[in-house]
């Protein structure tokens, strides 16, 4: 690093991504902030730099070998840092520790036989909560929050109807459950029941895609739509509903919807307020309907939105029409190290992978999984003449599309 870069790191101060420490801390002191950091996005730990920027210089000798140690012997899994030296002046230099963020979340500070896990908040490093943690768990590919147990629930909480019709007309399943103990077997080992402690339980998964009413044991579940005819949200809205059913529909054996599920009930349901009859006659003496969005696009959000929201969040999907754009807001960052830039370029990297797959074998989504690049994007482009817009927070993912 060029010391005029460093400059501007000591002008600037600490943030969510940068620490300054004097070098006679104590080990597990700099072990929390390298974990807390590689929980969120990585960062630089300056050495030898009071809080305020001011720079005391290095004094512990063997630096070096001592930071190394306290990477092997205090963090788990193990994190390979950069480190190098930048003389500041006759007297003084400063250590600086690199390091991205990491990929086998959650990072532990191991210490006197025990582990703790830290992440940041603005410059501050702080214990990570028990729902910060099962984020963590999840990103790091150990836990998929899909398969958790639903409290109050039970194998009769799911469709049946709508399960046989799954493995029949879906999967094309030669051998359909009879007996409860049967249908109770392969619904455990389809993800869509777990056992928790001798009790049958909903997962997650199972509940989203084939409850009865999801959202009467998952706060979450379902979605809120909106519409206004304004700008901005106001007390006037022409629709303000939220939807609760299973997500897939019953088919068919050529394919045909027999009962809708969410999705369709969702397209249903903002088809008045995304289009208008003319006063034209088509030459089937129908009225012309004038679509002000792409129905394949908003279809395409909808599903990215149910296959890779975070569950454990107790937000709402939310749906949301203006009179000049349409907003798609889930829940919860980006899974793993993704990006919207890697999004864009159709990198794929599914969340909820049960969910997933069961809208794969009904034809919701295709094999590639690439429906941001192949669909979203450029039928969007093509309708409005604009991109579609996508905003990330650490709360949630909105993709909006102009009328």
């Amino acid at each position: 690093m060029k010391k005029e870069e460093l400059l501007e790191l000591l002008q600037n101060g600490e943030n969510s991504g940068i620490e300054f420490k004097r070098d006679d801390i104590r080990p597990e002191q700099l072990a929390k902030e390298i974990v807390a950091l590689a929980n969120f996005q990585g960062g630089k730990i300056l050495l030898g730099v009071e809080d305020d920027g001011s720079v005391s210089g290095i004094q512990r000798e063997n630096l070096e070998e001592w930071v190394m140690n306290v990477f092997r012997d205090k963090i788990h899994p193990t994190i390979l840092p950069f480190y190098e030296i930048v003389k500041w002046d006759n007297n003084k230099s400063i250590a600086i520790i690199s390091f991205p963020q990491g990929t086998a979340k959650p990072y532990v500070l191991r210490d006197k036989g025990r582990e703790e896990i830290y992440i940041r908040m603005g410059s501050t490093s702080t214990l990570a909560t028990r729902e910060q943690i099962g984020r963590l768990y999840e990103i790091g590919g150990i836990l998929h929050t899909e398969l958790l147990a639903v409290p109050r629930t039970d194998m009769q909480c799911l469709d049946f109807v709508r399960l046989e019709n799954y493995l029949r007309e879906v999967l094309h399943d030669p051998s359909i459950p009879i007996s409860e103990k049967e249908w109770q077997d392969r619904l455990l080992a389809l993800g869509f029941l777990t056992e928790v402690a001798e009790t049958v339980y909903c997962t997650i998964a199972g509940l989203v895609l084939f409850g009865k009413r999801p959202r009467r044991y998952l706060r979450q579940a379902g979605i809120r739509v909106m519409a206004f005819d304004t700008l901005d949200k106001d007390y006037k809205a022409k629709l303000d509903v939220i939807l609760d059913a299973p997500l897939v529909a019953r088919k068919e054996v050529d394919g045909q919807i027999i009962d809708g599920g969410l999705i369709e009930k969702v397209m249903e349901t903002i088809i008045p307020f995304i289009t208008e009859q003319t006063d034209n006659i088509t030459p089937d003496l129908r009225r012309e309907i004038i679509r002000y969005y792409p129905l394949e696009a908003i279809r395409e959000m909808l599903l990215n939105a149910f296959a890779h929201r975070d569950w454990t969040r107790f937000e709402d999907i939310e749906l949301v029409i203006y009179a000049n754009r349409l907003e798609l807001l889930s829940p919860g960052r980006l899974p793993n190290s993704m990006t919207i830039e890697k999004m864009k370029a159709g990198q794929r990297s599914p969340r909820n992978p049960i969910i997933m797959e069961v809208l794969r074998d009904y034809g919701y989504v295709d094999a590639r999984g690439m429906g941001v690049r192949t669909k979203i994007m450029p039928l969007v482009k093509a309708a409005s003449g604009k991109e579609p817009e996508f905003v990330l927070t650490e709360d949630y993912l909105k993709t909006i599309i102009y009328r």
